[in-house]
């Protein structure tokens, strides 16, 4: 009740926030749209609570809703502190350079807020099941909720048409899902021109205005400025550079606002096409290029970018110790390595191969001071970077003196042959081997093969030869399952990124709904995710297309998940008991903790069963072809286990034969006098 109270408080600054929303002149109709799906989903939530909880209970059957709650409630800050950003007017013409392009409010809060939502209802319905003291009430929500994840409702449309209220993705809001950004981005050009032709801009205002003008106006491919409208600029101050002495890289004051930037000399002629990609890039895993100058006199570029932190090596040095084992809580580490695959999911929908991903090509920052330890992290070192001419390096660490250990063993068999690094056309298929070994790190705080670096060449052939890092300790099976499917030997056998993502998302799911994921004796998923995703891939073709991931699929895809992690359960469940001959006693283990009686309900051979209750009035309806497909066994043959079935009825192990599915009130007034009766 706590967290749902603590929802409603974020949920009133937003709201005390909208009072001045005309004053938001950045991405205004995206903060609108954040408020309202997050009130939108306050009243769900309260609703489905409302439905299938009793307040007297909260103490002691809600704890299922606890953690979901508490992540949304995380989220719900997040997109609040977003809010606030755009609505500051301080430093104006720096946020329009930052948030003109950036898709922060669709691709990261609404992504991660429809990735809880599933999560959230599901809890909810969880908590349900044994909310009450009724027994035979219990039982009829476990059929109706079984019934919710029937694969016939495993279709998008059916999908959105029965659950899209109830998940937040209801045609209304997904099409302002698709132009609330389109449309931001034409008003800001609208404001742009209106304060062009206005007499109180300075002379660098009018000069910002008509390039701002020129990038938003979207007629022209990216271009390179001149380099004096940076450092020309009167509150343009360079305060450091950034890495070693020898780096390109330097935070800059500019507009009031700290940037980073990467200066580099010599004809960029041949880069224009790399470069102008490079500030095409948007997306908040991705690391952000809004603005790119030059001087060709001097051969002086600069390419100005967001300024982050630190590097995620960096980072994982810095908080590690000689007693702290595990660097990144699992929640924290899981949503690490998602926003990095969310990142090269972008990349390579953009057609673009990292080839050079490792920790140091990831940057980190915190999220604001109330993420819980959470880092926001984007890709780098893509691009531009990876053209041997333009890339400064010195060996200082380790991912310089032996770069392989982050390599395919593909990559560096081309290498070898090759003897250039820039030779190999690297692949999708490379990057996620990279991604598997930071993952790696993520889990262990130790840099892959991290004792064996003085092999040298020998290190490469043993990668080569199919070593891989060895775990110190026993990470979750579901995510070194994962990480070994991704540094697979055979590059096809590796997964894409956006099965990745899906599977990461499923994992956080996992997560939240095991809170105790920590201790010694934590749960485990009952089947392996990796083998969920194969299974759905199959069945929708689209999954594995390249194009971007429109966020409001999200829970579509959690909840065919969900459904296909029951089906398979079920499948388990009855393979184990027919093979041991059970009859019907024995139980299932539950990935929450809990466990199943039998949890397919046996029907016996009627035209039509129909389930009905005072509030609403639910109907089932079990067609002959079920009857055909075997999900409604004939009277008097054999079960699966082995034994004649009786003529009975039998929902989550409960024999109903002498049993009325109406409560005692409906069956007294509907003049029912035996109990053998059906309604």
């Amino acid at each position: 009740m706590d967290q749902f109270r603590h929802l409603g408080k974020v949920l009133g600054y937003l709201k005390a926030l909208m009072v001045f929303k005309d004053d938001i002149q950045i991405n205004q109709r995206q903060c609108c749209l954040l408020v309202d799906v997050y009130t939108l989903a306050y009243e769900v939530i309260a609703e489905e609570i409302k439905k299938n909880l009793r307040f007297e209970e909260r103490h002691t059957k809600w704890k299922a809703i606890e953690c979901p709650l508490k992540e949304l409630h995380r989220i719900y800050k997040e997109g609040a502190h977003y809010i606030q950003q755009c609505l500051e007017i301080k430093d104006w013409w720096a946020k329009a350079i930052s948030l003109a392009q950036n898709t922060d409010c669709i691709e990261f809060h609404i992504h991660n807020f429809l990735s809880c939502i599933p999560v959230v209802i599901e809890a909810i319905e969880i908590a349900g099941e044994i909310a009450g003291c009724d027994h035979d009430e219990i039982h009829k929500k476990r059929v109706i909720i079984s019934n919710k994840y029937d694969k016939d409702w495993r279709d998008p449309k059916l999908f959105q048409w029965k659950y899209g209220r109830q998940y937040l993705v209801s045609q209304d809001i997904c099409n302002r899902l698709d132009t609330v950004w389109r449309e931001d981005h034409w008003f800001l050009l609208q404001t742009i021109r209106e304060m062009r032709s206005s007499t109180n801009l300075s002379k660098p205002e009018q000069r910002l205005a008509e390039i701002l003008i020129r990038k938003l106006d979207d007629t022209e491919p990216e271009t390179l400025f001149h380099s004096s409208l940076l450092v020309g600029s009167k509150d343009f101050q360079v305060r450091r550079r950034l890495g070693n002495g020898s780096s390109q890289y330097k935070e800059i004051q500019w507009l009031g606002e700290s940037f980073a930037v990467r200066q580099f000399y010599g004809n960029i002629d041949k880069l224009i096409p790399n470069i102008s990609l490079l500030l095409s890039i948007t997306h908040p895993n991705v690391m952000h290029f809004p603005w790119g100058f030059s001087d060709e006199d001097k051969k002086e570029n600069f390419l100005v970018m967001e300024l982050m932190n630190k590097d995620l090596f960096s980072y994982i040095k810095e908080i590690s110790g000689p007693r702290r084992r595990i660097l990144f809580s699992l929640p924290v580490a899981v949503d690490l390595m998602l926003q990095i695959a969310r990142g090269m999911e972008y990349l390579h929908s953009q057609k673009i191969h990292h080839g050079d991903l490792n920790p140091y090509n990831v940057l980190v920052r915190t999220r604001n001071p109330l993420s819980d330890g959470y880092l926001h992290a984007k890709v780098s070192g893509f691009g531009v970077s990876s053209i041997k001419n333009f890339n400064v390096r010195t060996p200082t660490n380790p991912q310089e003196t032996h770069p392989h250990i982050w390599y395919a063993p593909e990559v560096l068999s081309e290498q070898e042959h090759s003897g250039d690094n820039c030779a190999f056309q690297f692949s999708e298929k490379a990057d996620v081997y990279s991604f598997g070994m930071i993952c790696y790190q993520l889990l262990t705080g130790k840099v892959p093969f991290e004792d064996l670096h003085g092999q040298g060449d020998k290190l490469s052939r043993n990668i080569r030869s199919g070593e891989r890092p060895s775990f110190p300790f026993s990470p979750p099976r579901y995510l070194t399952s994962l990480m070994k499917k991704c540094w697979h030997a055979e590059p096809l056998q590796r997964p894409s990124f956006i099965s990745i993502c899906r599977i990461l998302r499923y994992i956080k799911r996992f997560l939240l709904m095991n809170p105790d994921h920590s201790q010694p004796d934590a749960p485990s998923p009952v089947m392996d995710y990796c083998d969920i995703e194969q299974g759905l891939s199959k069945k929708f073709s689209e999954w594995g297309c390249h194009d971007p991931l429109v966020v409001s699929q999200i829970p579509f895809q959690m909840f065919a998940y969900r459904g296909f992690e029951k089906e398979r359960i079920i499948v388990n469940f009855r393979e184990r008991s027919s093979e041991s001959g059970s009859d019907g006693a024995s139980l299932c283990g539950d990935e929450n903790g809990g466990t199943l009686e039998d949890p397919f309900p046996q029907i016996a051979e009627m035209p039509t069963v129909i389930y009905e209750r005072t509030e609403p009035v639910l109907k089932k309806t079990f067609s002959a072809k079920k009857f055909m497909d075997g999900k409604i066994s004939k009277p008097g043959t054999p079960s699966p286990r082995g034994r004649t079935r009786p003529p009975q009825l039998t929902i989550w192990g409960r024999n109903l034969n002498n049993e009325s599915i109406m409560s005692p009130s409906r069956r007294k007034a509907s003049g029912h006098s035996s109990d053998s009766e059906l309604p």
